[in-house]
């Protein structure tokens, strides 16, 4: 059976998530060991008890996120020989996850740069109030149009993740998306949702974070992904180390290609997809494209035994 991992990103996060599969599975519970002196607080804590605000905040809910992720799929790798992924991809810094099963980075060095990332992004959302849209059913070129007229105008706003041809989301500083949402409903969109985020992720007021982070990316050992780890930047697959690190780089203030990466993805021909996360966030897009295959979305231990069932062996029973 070939096998597609992928994993979200910033919004998946709802407080409880982790908790379940700590209690159940060591391998889980090891992971949310290891996070505690790395990140300086009781991660698994923050995850099972919230509260939902500071979840939010970048700070603590990438650093949250990935773990969790992490957590999901290694409960299902510890002792499941069938499971052999071919191809991975992760949603902005879910790639770290993708990385780190892929073996292309030791998860105690991921986790170190998911919190500088974290860090970073937190301070520099701090210095200009920014915000997120969900454009729904809207043309990108039309919502380009819209995110120009407002830029014109000296608003800062751009495209940041290009989701699915009728989801794209805008983000800048709050009164320029909110203008340039405005734009995209007169133009004939259906819907501009805000999004409940702390900062403008994957736009120029971003630009503080990168020299902050740029440093600990520099530094990291990373290795040769064993399988395909598709990057959310460019839609590519890793081939040398340096584009890695680049594209760790990039990421914070990048557009995210998730459409082109899924569309990639398929191109692997796989027979399942596997989503680690804590809600199921990007299998329901991806079901939309012709030929996706069976998606299975793990967020607790019914997942996982879902999982195994489906790969044919049954789940341990820890």
């Amino acid at each position: 059976m070939r096998v597609g991992v992928i994993f979200p990103g910033q919004g998946s996060q709802v407080v409880g998530m982790g908790a379940e599969i700590a209690a159940w599975a060591p391998a889980a519970a090891e992971l949310f060991e290891r996070a505690a002196p790395i990140v300086g607080y009781d991660l698994l804590a923050l995850c099972r008890e919230g509260p939902e605000e500071r979840l939010r905040d970048t700070k603590y809910s990438q650093p949250a996120i990935f773990v969790t992720n992490c957590a999901l799929a290694a409960a299902v790798t510890e002792n499941e020989g069938r499971f052999v992924p071919v191809v991975s991809a992760g949603h902005s810094f879910g790639e770290y996850c993708s990385l780190v099963l892929a073996a292309s980075l030791d998860f105690d060095a991921a986790l170190a740069l998911v919190n500088a990332r974290g860090t970073a992004m937190q301070h520099a959302a701090e210095l200009v109030a920014g915000g997120m849209a969900a454009v729904l059913g809207l043309d990108a070129d039309e919502i380009e149009a819209a995110v120009e007229q407002v830029r014109s105008d000296g608003g800062r706003v751009q495209l940041a993740n290009f989701n699915a041809p009728s989801q794209i989301v805008i983000s800048g500083e709050l009164e320029a998306v909110r203008r340039a949402g405005d734009l995209c409903l007169e133009a004939g969109a259906k819907r501009v949702v805000p999004l409940n985020v702390a900062g403008a992720w994957h736009s120029e007021l971003m630009d503080p974070a990168v020299p902050v982070f740029a440093p600990y990316v520099e530094r990291a050992r990373v290795a040769l992904p064993k399988f395909d780890v598709i990057s959310n930047v460019d839609a590519e697959p890793y081939r040398d180390v340096a584009h890695i690190k680049e594209n760790l780089v990039r990421s914070v203030t990048a557009e995210v290609l998730w459409h082109a990466t899924s569309l990639r993805l398929l191109e692997s021909e796989l027979d399942l997809v596997v989503e680690f996360g804590a809600s199921p966030v990007l299998g329901p897009m991806l079901r939309r494209l012709a030929g996706a295959p069976e998606i299975v979305s793990v967020s607790d231990r019914a997942g996982i035994e879902k999982l195994h069932a489906k790969l044919g062996a049954p789940a341990p029973a820890h």
